[in-house]
């Protein structure tokens, strides 16, 4: 078959792949992008990208598809055989650009996975297929070509190596749906004078949709091509005009013809942005100008090892560093670039904004696009705190962006639009932890203005600022339940009104914390009564949170195991444990012989069904259950044994979900096709397996990590010193092993703990952490 010297190589490293990580050098060789992609979201399997970057190529199945509501699994399938082409943007709510090649007839729409033949997609091996941070390859068997796909920040490279043929064909499919970017409203591709491929794609997601009516999402491009096609033309869907140069309108999109010898190839870069066509060619005219494939594959990889070895770890278990790395990977592969190399951005309203220059004409800070932050402080933004402060200061300085631009934070944005996701918003928690953990370089006043009005306040809110029912929080100390409001939130309550008042009272608290520190006296007293909420939904018959109706009485008819029924994505057993704010007062008011049983018998039963929705292939496949690892609600609850006097049950489950929850397939990785977003489970496994977390999610003054049992003999944290004191904290077990998974004994920098608590400071000084472990529970 032609083309396939081409790839011996690829097919020998990937066949190779499984045995190559017990000679692997680097963290990017454990990282396996194919873990988890069956029923994975949209932006979930882009391997051809940069930590945090613009520019995200991958292949799709089932792109082309869209989905009705937004959220649901389409792109890539790890169980689809043929792919139908590759896009160069995927974020939440934003996708699109689409290149492929093909050989023979030209066919100018993407075709079905049940009919390959019917348009321009080809089916492809799994053995002839490769992804690794930075890069990604498959050979397309019905077109005799090798594809391949590497990027910089805001730069996409296709590489596709033809057979011997006078009819290579590389398609820019521009018009049409792709993932969760919804229906597109517009679209324009132009073949310009001096070679070039340029254009926009209009979308109206369903998520901008629904938190910002009206509103839409724009993607530019500017591509240009190292060789001169022989033929070209344009298409709208199935039809052609050949050497036509330009074409507008839904289903938009240009081709060109090569004729190509034996393996040759033709290179594409395309600079991404989401500001302007001019800003797409500014994107790849400054950050490519000389750059060929090889060499942005060979940067991307670079970038890559900084990055992943930022966080080193060293042990026996091969399958645990793959999951480490793995999850580190798509931690640190969401939320990406949304600005230009010249600090252009999209504003809310629709116009270009601009980021301040400093003395160098650089921008001071950068833009990004953003899934919500709901249950990310249980995973990211620890993780980005201890490790990516840079980014944590960033991400900070976007949010507030939207803020001044629009008058409210949202808890998800798309292009600056709000896509709140879930209608709650945790932005300003987020905030205030950063402030706490020493990341301050952003407006802290304008932080905070933000942050309380986020908190309280409620007149002419708007629907994309998420807690529409906060007035009623803010008056009654709760959001009440009737069943009018099922599945919808407005100014008089909540169908989730259970699950609001516990995530308003626990963001009340951390933005008390911002205002103490401030000395904002009356806010902290005011928010430090809101984050008592908890309380009045707290029913003493059932020992439950229950939700409560206008008239302030305890619903009938209730459900302990009902989701929907006043708790977003999930029930009343999961969402009861939902106090991490005030976790020993929970403790006291469960009782703790209570609690614990409770809570012990909970991980017993739910181990069974591997810690949630089981083999059951369905994003929400665990609201129903007792405890469901596959989504936000639940994920601090393991660790809440550390404050309930049985810090060896946290030991033992912790381990325990990361053994058996996570795996190392493209079917069993985050569960069973549960709901990774942007990179939330993948944290939760990176921080949980190194033996640090923090239920309160930093929102204490001085945050402080609970210590569990590492998975690792040891790690080693680089600290940035623009930021921290310290170089770097090791953490290092004795006697660590599969049956050895309880503390027996700990000591930092020399000196005895007596306490599971180490604050984040410690942590941040340097130092090392000496961890010995033994095979039964310690429990003095």
């Amino acid at each position: 078959m032609s083309g396939l010297r081409s790839f011996i190589s690829t097919c020998l490293f990937y066949i190779l792949l499984p045995f190559g990580a017990l000679f692997a050098q680097s963290p990017v060789d454990y990282v396996d992008p194919n873990i988890g992609t069956a029923h994975c979201r949209w932006f979930f399997y882009t391997p051809a990208a940069v930590p945090f970057g613009m520019a995200k190529l991958a292949p799709s199945t089932d792109a082309h598809l869209g989905n009705p509501g937004g959220w649901q699994a389409v792109g890539y399938d790890f169980r689809h055989s043929s792919i139908e082409g590759f896009a160069n943007f995927h974020e939440f709510q934003v996708g699109g650009v689409v290149i492929a090649p093909s050989v023979g007839d030209l066919q100018t729409v993407p075709g079905e996975l049940d009919n390959p033949a019917g348009g321009y997609r080809s089916r492809f091996d799994k053995k002839e297929e490769l992804a690794k941070p930075g890069y990604y390859s498959v050979f397309l068997k019905d077109h005799d070509v090798k594809a391949e796909l590497t990027a910089t920040k805001r730069v996409g490279f296709h590489r596709y190596t033809f057979p011997k043929t006078s009819q290579a064909n590389i398609l820019f499919d521009i018009g049409n749906k792709q993932g969760e970017s919804g229906e597109v409203k517009d679209a324009y591709v132009n073949f310009t004078e001096d070679g070039r491929i340029e254009g926009y794609v209009i979308t109206s997601p369903v998520y901008v949709n629904i938190y910002q009516k009206g509103a839409d999402v724009r993607m530019y491009f500017s591509a240009k091509m190292d060789k001169k096609p022989s033929t070209f033309g344009s298409f709208v869907k199935e039809q052609i005009f050949p050497g036509r140069n330009e074409q507008e309108g839904v289903g938009a999109g240009m081709y060109f013809t090569f004729d190509t010898k034996q393996d040759e190839a033709v290179e594409i870069k395309i600079g991404l942005s989401y500001t302007s066509i001019e800003n797409a060619r500014l994107n790849l005219d400054t950050e490519a100008p000389k750059m060929d494939f090889d060499k942005a594959q060979k940067q991307a990889n670079k970038t890559w090892e900084e990055y992943l070895g930022r966080i080193q770890v060293e042990g026996q278990n091969e399958e645990d560093k793959v999951k480490f790395y793995t999850g580190l990977f798509h931690a640190l592969l969401g939320r990406g670039l949304a600005s230009d190399v010249n600090g252009a951005y999209p504003m809310n309203s629709g116009a270009v904004g601009q980021i301040e220059l400093d003395k160098r004409g650089q921008p001071i800070h950068h833009h990004y696009n953003t899934d919500a932050i709901w249950g990310a402080f249980w995973n990211l933004t620890q993780l980005w705190a201890v490790a990516y402060p840079e980014y944590y200061a960033d991400w900070v300085q976007s949010q507030l962006l939207v803020y001044k631009d629009a008058g409210w934070l949202g808890d998800g944005i798309a292009n600056s639009k709000y896509v709140s996701g879930v209608g709650t918003n945790f932005t300003s928690l987020a905030i205030a932890a950063a402030y706490n953990c020493g990341i301050r370089d952003y407006d802290v006043e304008l932080a905070y203005e933000a942050s309380l009005k986020n908190e309280i306040g409620w007149k002419d809110r708007i629907e994309g600022a998420g807690k529409m029912d906060v007035k009623q929080f803010v008056e009654r100390g709760y959001s009440p339940y009737e069943k009018q409001f099922d599945m919808k939130t407005v100014e008089e309550g909540s169908g989730f009104a259970a699950s609001h008042t516990l995530e308003y009272s626990f963001s009340s608290f951390a933005v008390a914390q911002f205002a103490k520190q401030l000395g904002k006296t009356a806010d902290y007293e005011q928010l430090t009564q809101l984050s008592n909420g908890w309380k009045l939904l707290y029913d003493e018959e059932t020992k439950l949170i229950r939700p409560k109706d206008s008239n302030g009485k305890f619903i009938e008819d209730f459900d302990p195991l009902a989701p929907w029924k006043g708790f977003q994505e999930g029930n009343a057993v999961q969402y009861t444990f939902y106090v991490p704010h005030h976790v020993e007062e929970l403790v006291t008011t469960l009782g703790k012989e209570t609690f614990n049983t409770r809570l012990d018998s909970i991980f017993i039963i739910s181990q069974k069904n591997i810690f949630g929705g089981g083999a059951e292939i369905d994003a929400f496949s665990g609201l129903k259950t007792l405890y469901n690892h596959g989504n936000q609600p639940n994920l601090h609850v393991s660790w809440m044994f550390n404050f309930s006097g049985k810090p060896h049950l946290s030991q033992k489950w912790v381990r325990a979900i990361c053994n058996e929850f996570y795996g190392t397939e493209g079917i069993h990785g985050y569960g069973y096709g549960q709901d990774e977003d942007q990179g939330q489970l993948g944290a939760w496994y990176v921080m949980s397996s190194i033996g640090l977390f923090d239920v309160k999610g930093l929102t204490e003054i001085d945050p402080k990590f609970q210590i569990g049992s590492p998975l690792f003999d040891k790690v080693t944290i680089k600290l940035d010193q623009d930021y921290f004191k310290g170089k770097r904290f090791v953490i290092e077990t004795n006697n660590n092993s599969k049956d050895n998974i309880y503390l027996k004994d700990m000591e930092l920098n020399g000196k005895k703990l007596d306490t599971y608590s180490l604050p984040f400071s410690d942590v941040t000084k340097g130092g090392k952490l000496k961890l010995g472990l033994t095979d039964h529970p310690v429990t003095n």
